[in-house]
């Protein structure tokens, strides 16, 4: 039987879905003024907007704290891979060589724009992946399963 099948020419396969062409960006990079705390933030300490972002793109794997120090004593070189990161997973439009040239000459508001942009993906930034993970199944476990009724408790 499996050579009639595979000798058969009504076989067809499956060709891979098609590629989405990239999207834009949910906010532009100068609109960093809509968000005031990530504003003075990464104004005054990048690290830490990096570090929440890095935690986030990498899916828990690396701490907040442990990019964050990345960033400061790599700085912008180390934002260029992850931005480059973040396009890929979101298929952002944008491209190598952009990626650069917006991390070298404008840091802070491409690190503002990559926080919202995953602030716009429903992440909640400042508990991090672990913390977003642990939001998101309580959410399902309470409504998936009906609340517990103690023995012993009559009026």
């Amino acid at each position: 039987m499996n050579k009639t099948l595979a000798g058969s020419s009504d076989y067809q396969p499956i060709p891979p879905p098609r590629p989405q062409p990239p999207v834009e960006w949910s906010t532009g990079l100068c609109d960093c003024f809509s968000d005031y705390d990530n504003c003075c933030l990464t104004c005054w300490c990048p690290w830490v907007t990096f570090g929440r972002t890095a935690e986030i793109l990498e899916k828990g794997s690396i701490s907040c704290g442990y990019s964050g120090l990345n960033h400061f004593v790599y700085g912008r070189l180390y934002s260029v891979y992850y931005r480059r990161k973040m396009r890929s997973q979101y298929n952002l439009k944008g491209n190598n060589c952009l990626d650069c040239l917006t991390h070298f000459f404008c840091n802070r508001c491409a690190l503002c724009q990559e926080y919202r942009e995953l602030e716009k993906h429903g992440f909640n930034m400042k508990i991090g992946w672990h913390g977003n993970v642990e939001q998101q199944t309580r959410g399902v476990a309470m409504t998936s399963t009906a609340p517990t009724v103690e023995k012993g408790m009559t009026r």
